[in-house]
């Protein structure tokens, strides 16, 4: 688990020195946690089964979007700029309501969603949406994936059971490099 969580790491170092975000010189900056959590999103598309529903058409791009206001500046378009997952474009898409995000395939709802957290959950249920946020308590409350800052790195909660009841299947990859949300956590 180690090994895949440091592949992770230097893996995500590589997008985003590939991606622009970190610059290559005598004083190369740590990426923000934000800039990382990006780097995720990007890559939980190519960690995730939907089901076959939840694209419109056989070419249809894998839509990233994110709910309320943006903590990411231009870090998630940069992670997605031309990339393609199993023959789709990856795009990012900035939501104002939650009517916004059918069509989406993942959704990171932002803290300043907070107080609507359960109606837009209920909302997306049953659409084959991962849903992810930093929020606390997010995965106990019935999200999927959640980002936790733990000594200046990203973690990962995950809760398995909210994926799988939204027909969505998580690699086991994906799964090993995180901490499941137990019962109080997440």
């Amino acid at each position: 688990m180690a090994v895949l969580r440091r592949r992770c790491a230097a893996s995500a170092a590589a997008l985003l020195c590939a991606a622009g975000l970190l610059r290559a010189g005598p004083a190369l900056a740590a990426p923000t946690a934000h800039q990382v959590e990006a780097v995720f999103l990007f890559y939980f598309t190519q960690f995730v089964d939907w089901p076959p529903g939840a694209f419109s058409a056989g070419d249809s791009p894998i839509v990233i979007g994110v709910l309320g206001d943006d903590p990411f500046g231009g870090a998630l378009d940069q992670a997605v700029a031309g990339e393609r997952v199993n023959g789709r474009r990856v795009i990012v898409r900035r939501l104002q309501r939650v009517a916004d995000a059918m069509g989406c395939q993942i959704v990171y709802i932002s803290a300043s969603e907070a107080p609507q957290l359960p109606r837009i959950l209920s909302a997306l249920e049953g659409h084959g949406v991962l849903t992810v946020s930093s929020l606390d308590h997010f995965a106990r409350r019935g999200g999927m994936i959640r980002f936790v800052l733990v000594h200046q790195h990203v973690r990962l909660r995950i809760n398995a059971r909210a994926a799988r009841d939204a027909g969505l299947r998580l690699s086991s990859k994906l799964l090993s490099a995180a901490a499941p949300a137990a019962p109080g956590e997440g």
